[in-house]
């Protein structure tokens, strides 16, 4: 471990483009969270991710130029995280809300210490503004790594979300990207190319 303890320190950790032989291990890291997090849902069945929706997603997000990244730790995917738009109107072109999830094995190695800040560099690479996440208000370790990485507490949502028997609140983070509101974007015609796809 280097001697601050920073993430860089755990060279096993790679962070890649995702590719289609990583769909079924995505899948798996993702239905965990959702069986882990949900729990009895009762009658309200939700839909499982597919292979080939995931593989169509990320098709899309391609076309769109918009990154889509795994953290491999020693031969395994060990999480992901990918940033899709805010909203689909114009307005909001320059702003993409994310996501990260990190697989229940590798929980506390550094993986999300690797993945938000590739994420946060490819989108800010893309010529994007602004990015925007929702976490569970109880998830102190994810609120941590958020501030630490640029993020800023913008709202509170309470009562929003209903896991483990209970009602949870969401908190809406905000990190501006590049130079944020600084100066105005650069008009375009197609969709900004991001680092490493």
């Amino acid at each position: 471990m280097a001697p601050d303890g920073s993430p860089e320190s755990w060279p096993e950790i790679v962070i890649r483009p995702s590719s289609d032989a990583d769909v079924a291990a995505m899948i798996a890291i993702y239905e965990h969270h959702i069986a882990k997090g949900v729990g009895d849902t009762g009658d309200f069945e939700e839909e499982r991710l597919l292979p080939d929706d995931l593989k169509r997603r990320r098709k899309t997000m391609r076309k769109k130029r918009l990154p889509h990244l795994v953290a491999e730790r020693n031969g395994e995917v060990a999480g992901y995280a990918y940033a899709v738009p805010f909203r689909k109107r114009p307005a909001y072109r320059y702003t993409l809300k994310h996501s990260i999830y990190v697989h229940h094995g590798h929980l506390h190695a550094g993986i999300g210490r690797r993945l938000l800040p590739a994420l946060i560099e490819a989108c800010a690479a893309g010529g994007y503004r602004q990015m925007i996440g929702y976490i569970d208000a109880a998830n102190e370790a994810s609120l941590r790594l958020h501030e630490t990485c640029g993020f800023r507490r913008v709202g509170f949502l309470p009562s929003v979300g209903y896991k483990y028997g209970r009602w949870t609140d969401s908190v809406m983070v905000q990190c501006a990207l590049g130079t944020g509101s600084a100066d105005q974007p650069q008009p375009r015609a197609v969709p900004p190319e991001p680092v490493g796809l």
